[in-house]
Order: structure tokens, then C-alpha cells, then sequence
């Protein structure tokens, strides 16, 4: 890998990417929400919940929308088949702030938004009959509705919901244009876990699984390379520094700090600059970085039945010397990634998404290696503390999350952005996709395959050694992540809260009790022998006798 490679896909990713590391959320919207600045009291105590609102026209089943129950009102009910078809009415007056003119006879009746308080218009609609109401924002967006501070004991026993501007043009114009219009309210719930998430766990387990074993055995060929070149040197020793080193660039301190202040700086402009041109950069820059790590992952598998067209090369301008095999391979991967950014809108571009990232992750963790567990432990501190901020504290900042609000890519139109590994939800009546950050990967992954690699060369097996341990850690960590994000209704959680104190406390823990800790904060891998010394050595020995 010549040096031109190496800084394309460490200079756009490695800084970049690498430190994006997104939430492990679901981009189809929590369904339950809470709200501090309205507190719950007697009468307006319910959550704010996601409801489907199912219509038929003259009998036959149409559109869905979906709106957000109110603080107020009676509790909607979760399942569908619990959830009765009823005739929908338009409001007159359409703001429903006074007596409607039309019966109502236990219709769901829409009204607009204004003119008087959402509690009023609910109280209207219950006195003359309604069976719930549906209030249209005069926005795109939904809107909480909230009781006032004075109002006190509400008697509401009718469900009220919040519907977009859309949804509610949508609903006026079949009402208009047709004799009957029903509808059927109802909230389903999120199963507790979705196969989506187990597959997502494997994936990201099986991720640093390859790259670890790839760099492990990388790192040890060098090795053995540069012991045999110094066991054959007699009079002078070559240059062995950079042998096996080609194209491998180790962290140090400050840039592991400095990769988290400029992922900081990234993400605010992110967040700032979240537009549709701003999206199609981050397509390009992301199509850029899994051609490189698909051909290079196809490279390296294929160059073993293709030995001779793997180590023949040609002189590419700007390039360098490229073999004949990534010749070959590079317009396949060329022609994938651009059918995956055309098409990146249609529903089954995930799995696109996924190769592109899995083969860029695979890549970046073979190239860019931690040399010790110090500059692990500093990337993955600093790591810790971006994630926190970025996902908790920065909603005092922002009045958002701007972790997940860039994540899901709520400002941008678009489902979210290409820099994480997403699945949907196979089981979850609401869709949308479970999702991980290249961070929550790439991060631990860089000190989990350093654990292998000193193991290899410490020629430790794999109970004695440091990687399973870390490898259950990882795979607990975002377990326990998963975990929370269930039991926070969906809420988005930072993965690496919870993988960091298991990977790298696991990490600290055994070499501690093993006595190899000063070795793997400092040197990074266990103290050779020198072979060429103790070939000198035995001939000065022989010679004396």
C-alpha cells in the first residue's frame, strides 16, 4: 500500500469518520416521549405518545398518518385490532373554539389549530359528542400538546392527538371528495427487542473479529519478516525499521485528542450545515472511502488463489505502482458504490450501506493501529467523555441532541446519514432501523485488535491471552447498550457509555493482575530477543573455544 492509499483513507476517515461515532438508536422517531418543561399533574399526566391514524374511504382501507397524543385526554389504545373504525367529521366552526353546528354522535371530529386553548377545543368536542379529536398543527411538524399551568382537574375522557399540516390537507381533501371517511386510532408498542437488533450485534462483533485477525496476522508476518532479515545479516544490517510497517500509521497521544476535538468540530458542522448539498458531499466522501476499503478487502482474499496477478504491478500516474488484481477488482467496486449512491433512497439500499461500511471499517482498522494501551486508553477516555456531551449534555446547549438529531439526519430530509451501519426493524410495527456509528466499531475495535496482536506475538493462546476477554467485553458493552436503549423507550443512548468501561476496564483488569500492564502501557508488545545478537554471540563464543 503505497503512501498516496494510506493518506487517502486515513486523511478523509480516520479523522473524519473514525470520531463520528452516532448513537445506537432507531430512526423511525421514539414513540414515547417526556417533556420537563410540561410536567405531568391530575387530569394532563399522559405520556406523549406516537399514534397511527388508519383511514378507509367508502369502506375501503387508504392512507396511514401518524400524529402524537396529548398530555390530556383518555389513553389510546396500543393494539389494532382493539382500535374501532369510526366516522370522521370535519369541524364547523373549523377551530372548534365554540359549540359545532353539525351532530356528532360519537364521530372523530378534526379541527384546526388556534384561536383558543387545545384543553377548550377538547372539552368542545366531548360535550357535543365526539369520541376523540384530531387537531391539525399549521406546521409540517408535530406539536406537544400541553394543559396550562391553571388548569387544574381536567375531566377530558376523549383521546386528542396532533397532526401535521400534511396529514391534515390529506384528510380534508377525502372528505371533500368522498361520502365516507373513517379512521381508527391506535399506538401500537415497540417489541421489546427486534432480530434487527441481534443482527446488528453480530455484525459489529463479526467486524472486529475479521479486522482483528487481519491485523494480527499482518503484524505477525512482519514480524517473522524482520527477525528472518536479521537472522540472514552477516556484515551489514539492512534498514528493517519500516519492514511490515508499510502502509500502517500508529496513533499517538495528541492525535487521539486531537481526533476528538476535530470530530467536535465536525459534528457542530454537521449539525449547523445538515442540507440536502451538504448530504451529497458526505455521499461522495463516503463512496470515496468504501471503494478504497471494499478493493482492498477484495484484494487481500482474492491475492491468494491470484498470487502472480497480486504481485505484478504497473506504474498508474498519480497512483504509483498498482497490481494487476486491483486493476481488475477497482471498476467492480467503482460500479457498486455508485449503484448504492443512486439508489441510496430505495428501501433495500441498506444492505449497500452496510458492505460499504463493514469493508471501509475492516480497512481503516488494519491500516491506522494504537501501539500501546496508553494512547487506547486516552482514545477511548476522550471518546467516552464526546459521546456523553454530544448525546446528554449538548441538549443544554442546542435545546437538542445534536448527536441524534445528525444521526437520524432530521434536518436534512433524507433517512439518515451514510456513516453508520443501519438494519430495519423486522418486527416493529413502526419500521425504521436500528443503527451504530463507525465509532462505536472502529474506537474499542483499534484496542481490541491491538490485544490480538500482542498476543500473537507474546505467543499466548486464547484463554491466556488478552482478546477473547476483550472481544466478550465489546460484546456485552453494546449488549448492555441495546438493553438501555429498551428500556429508555426507544430514547437514543451513547454507545460507548457502556462499551468503554467494559473494554477497556477488562483490558486494565487483566494485564494488572497478570503483571503485563507496564509492558502494554508502554512498549505495546512483548521484548524479543534479537536473533541476529545471539547468532553474534555464538560465533564469538565458538571462536574462543
Amino acid at each position: 500500500m503505497d503512501l498516496r492509499r494510506v493518506c487517502s483513507i486515513v486523511c478523509i476517515y480516520a479523522v473524519i469518520l473514525c470520531y463520528f461515532d452516532s448513537p445506537a438508536t432507531v430512526t423511525a422517531g421514539d414513540i414515547v416521549h417526556d417533556d420537563d418543561s410540561a410536567p405531568k399533574k391530575p387530569g394532563c399526566e399522559n405520556d406523549f405518545v406516537l399514534v397511527k391514524i388508519q383511514t378507509w374511504v367508502n369502506g375501503i382501507e387508504d392512507s396511514e398518518f401518524v400524529g402524537v397524543g396529548a398530555r390530556f385526554g383518555t389513553t389510546i389504545v396500543s393494539k389494532e385490532k382493539n382500535a374501532n373504525q369510526i366516522h370522521l367529521t370535519l369541524s364547523d366552526p373549523r377551530d372548534c373554539c365554540s359549540s359545532p353546528k353539525n351532530k356528532l354522535t360519537g364521530d372523530v371530529i378534526m379541527v384546526d389549530r388556534g384561536n383558543c386553548k387545545f384543553t377548550t377545543k377538547a372539552n368542545v368536542a366531548q360535550a357535543a359528542g365526539a369520541s376523540a379529536i384530531l387537531i391539525v398543527n399549521n406546521q409540517k411538524e408535530l406539536y406537544k400538546m400541553v394543559c396550562e399551568p391553571d388548569e387544574t382537574d381536567l375531566d377530558i375522557h376523549i383521546p386528542a392527538v396532533m397532526l401535521p399540516q400534511d396529514a391534515g390537507s390529506s384528510l380534508e381533501k377525502m372528505l371533500l371528495n368522498s361520502s365516507s371517511v373513517s379512521v381508527q386510532l391506535y399506538s401500537p408498542r415497540r417489541p421489546l427487542v427486534d432480530i434487527a437488533e441481534v443482527f446488528l450485534w453480530l455484525m459489529a462483533v463479526g467486524t472486529i473479529l475479521c479486522a482483528s485477525y487481519w491485523s494480527a496476522w499482518s503484524a505477525r508476518a512482519a514480524a517473522i519478516e524482520h527477525d528472518k532479515l536479521l537472522k540472514d545479516a552477516s556484515d551489514e544490517l539492512p534498514n528493517t525499521e519500516a519492514v511490515g510497517s508499510s502502509g500502517v500509521v500508529d496513533i499517538n497521544v495528541v492525535s487521539a485528542v486531537l481526533f476528538v476535538l476535530i470530530a467536535s468540530c465536525f459534528l457542530v458542522v454537521l449539525y449547523e450545515l445538515m442540507s440536502d448539498w451538504f448530504i451529497e458531499l458526505l455521499v461522495v466522501l463516503f463512496c470515496i472511502g468504501g471503494v478504497e476499503g471494499l478493493q482492498t478487502c477484495i484484494v487481500a482474499l482474492l491475492s491468494r488463489w491470484f498470487k502472480s496477478t497480486a504481485q505484478s504491478f504497473i506504474k498508474v500516474p498519480f497512483f504509483g505502482a498498482v497490481s494487476y488484481l486491483t486493476l481488475a477488482v477497482s471498476p467492480f467496486c467503482i460500479a457498486f458504490a455508485v449503484v448504492w449512491a443512486v439508489n441510496r433512497n430505495y428501501s433495500f439500499a441498506w444492505i449497500g450501506q452496510d458492505i460499504l461500511g463493514i469493508a471501509l471499517i475492516i480497512t481503516v482498522l488494519q491500516i491506522v493501529h494504537v501501539p500501546n494501551l496508553k494512547v487506547g486508553t486516552v482514545l477511548l477516555s476522550c471518546a467516552f467523555l464526546y459521546d456523553i456531551f454530544w448525546v446528554f449534555v449538548s441538549k443544554k446547549l442546542f435545546h437538542e441532541s445534536v448527536m441524534i438529531v445528525v444521526a437520524r439526519g432530521d434536518k436534512s430530509g433524507e433517512d439518515g446519514i451514510p456513516m453508520l451501519l443501519k438494519i430495519p426493524r423486522m418486527f416493529d410495527p413502526w419500521g425504521g432501523y436500528s443503527i451504530i456509528g463507525f465509532g462505536d466499531i472502529l474506537l474499542p475495535g483499534l484496542v481490541i485488535a491491538f490485544s490480538l496482536r500482542y498476543d500473537w506475538l507474546a505467543k499466548k493462546n486464547l484463554r491466556a491471552g488478552y482478546f477473547l476477554w476483550a472481544m466478550i467485553a465489546y460484546g456485552l458493552g453494546l449488549l448492555i447498550t441495546y438493553v438501555a436503549l429498551n428500556l429508555m423507550d426507544g430514547h437514543g443512548q451513547p454507545a460507548l457509555l457502556y462499551i468503554v468501561p467494559f473494554t477497556l476496564g477488562t483490558f486494565l483488569a487483566l494485564g494488572k493482575k497478570r503483571g503485563d500492564l507496564r509492558i502494554l502501557w508502554t512498549r505495546g508488545e512483548p521484548e524479543r530477543v534479537c536473533q541476529h545478537f545471539q547468532l553474534e554471540h555464538c560465533q564469538e563464543e565458538d571462536e574462543e573455544n
